[in-house]
């Protein structure tokens, strides 16, 4: 067997690939990690989904092994030291959600601004109507540029919305806030002038609570908060309190990590806390276009002698 996929690529996408090699679609691996083990020692190229990790461990169970695949974006759970070590391709489509996260940010502004939305959501179909606020001439604060930012400060100028920015890791007279058409502040002045902030940081670890109570404290009153970034970015506590107080109006973020609103948690109970399970990148489109890249890369990698030297162990970007 070539190529073993434990997760689902988009139908089109897998039989490409089996029309031009051996591949066994086994998705109930994912839940028997022994019988994976055993499943691998013949394999070349292996498609995961987000929640196995790969180590050395894991590697020396797959001695054959080329290339290892998800089609979601992060490698948190893929020891890339010892992939490369034993030359082993990690391929991942680090792109192909960018325009469906994007549309994700846009559509939760649009929401949140409308003030009461959260009532109806909660089924109270005659809940008084309140005034809400249109993105058109509203000032939207960028807290992070993510690839996906690129692409929604393209949409937000369209509509007419002022834009402002602050991102740790880019200096303020970089080129791109200029091409972006987003004014660099301070954070402090992004969370105090924006009607609405959007969370679009690259995440690493000493981001980790950056968003606390130091820096809440000078929120705009009544504004809005939409994510797609990790939700450990955020001091909970802080959080908590300032949707219960008012400087925050509503937030809204694309998948909230283990813990983070769970039972014992500050945010636990607080009904202006709107969680999805990673909506963002999850349409049709994204998966095709991951799907796409996973096999199209998979099958170089079979195909090349294997010599060849891949001028990364990560896979390039797949196309917006």
């Amino acid at each position: 067997m070539e190529i073993l996929l434990v997760d689902d690529l988009a139908p089109e996408a897998q039989d490409w690939l089996a029309e031009r090699h051996s591949v066994e679609y086994r998705p109930e691996l994912a839940k028997d990690p022994s019988a994976l083990r055993k499943a691998i020692y013949n394999v070349r190229a292996l498609v995961l989904p987000r929640k196995l990790p790969v180590n050395r461990e894991f590697l020396d169970f797959a001695p054959l092994l080329d290339a290892v695949a998800r089609l979601h974006v992060a490698t948190d759970n893929t020891d890339l030291e010892a992939c490369r070590d034993r030359r082993v391709r990690v391929i991942h489509p680090s792109t192909a959600s960018v325009r469906s996260n994007a549309e994700y940010l846009l559509g939760a502004l649009l929401l949140l601004l409308r003030q009461g939305i959260g009532l109806s959501f909660a089924g109270e179909r005659h809940a008084p109507p309140l005034i809400g606020q249109e993105l058109h001439g509203s000032v939207v604060g960028i807290l992070g540029l993510a690839p996906s930012a690129h692409v929604l400060t393209g949409m937000l100028a369209a509509l007419g919305v002022r834009m402002i920015g602050y991102d740790p890791a880019v200096h303020h007279t970089a080129p791109i806030w200029e091409r972006l058409k987003v004014r660099p502040v301070t954070a402090r002045e992004v969370v105090a002038t924006a009607d609405a902030v959007c969370v679009t940081v690259l995440y690493a670890s000493r981001y980790r609570g950056m968003i606390d109570e130091k820096l809440l404290a000078h929120c705009k009153p009544g504004q809005v908060w939409v994510g797609t970034t990790r939700s450990s970015l955020f001091e909970a506590q802080a959080l908590s309190e300032a949707l219960q107080d008012g400087r925050i109006e509503a937030c809204m973020l694309d998948g909230g990590e283990e813990g983070f609103a769970a039972r014992g948690s500050p945010l636990h109970d607080v009904e202006n806390l709107y969680l999805t399970p990673r909506l963002g990148a999850h349409t049709h489109q994204a998966r095709l276009r991951a799907s796409w890249y996973v096999a199209h890369r998979i099958h170089e990698t079979l195909t090349m002698p294997r010599s060849t030297a891949f001028d990364q162990i990560l896979s390039a970007p797949a196309p917006l």
